[in-house]
């Protein structure tokens, strides 16, 4: 398994991690297997996304009116229960095929973390078997 670090800089943010788990698989036991990347914070999240210019804002635009108005109980402070709940929706992690040490991304699929209560420092945890 390898750890790779993440400094996000603004409260919401999208940051291509792609290359970086790219790297990691010229290293890896197997030639082919599965990606597992999981991040260990509830307050961001991993997926996939096409990254041309402006999608990532339209994301987060779209991700922040998901959620209605609520009171919401999030004890220490509710104003950040929104981030957790759309952390919870995305999901902490992508498991990606790979071959020849190479994922088979779609022609403008990228991996991404998405920030949602930054800056902060991330740490994704990858494994590949």
């Amino acid at each position: 398994m390898k750890t790779l670090t993440v400094r996000t800089e603004r409260k919401d943010q999208v940051i291509d991690i792609t290359d970086r788990v790219e790297a990691y698989l010229q290293e890896a036991e197997k030639e082919s297997g599965v990606c597992t990347v999981f991040v260990a914070h509830t307050t961001c999240a991993l997926t996939t996304a096409d990254l041309d210019p402006g999608t990532d804002l339209d994301l987060l635009q779209a991700l922040r009116h998901l959620l209605p108005p609520l009171t919401y109980r999030h004890p220490h402070d509710p104003q950040h229960a929104p981030d957790h709940l759309l952390s919870s929706i995305i999901g902490p992690s992508v498991a990606i095929p790979y071959t020849r040490r190479r994922l088979p991304l779609g022609t403008w699929q990228r991996i991404i973390l998405v920030e949602l209560d930054g800056p902060r420092q991330r740490t994704i945890h990858l494994a590949c078997s």
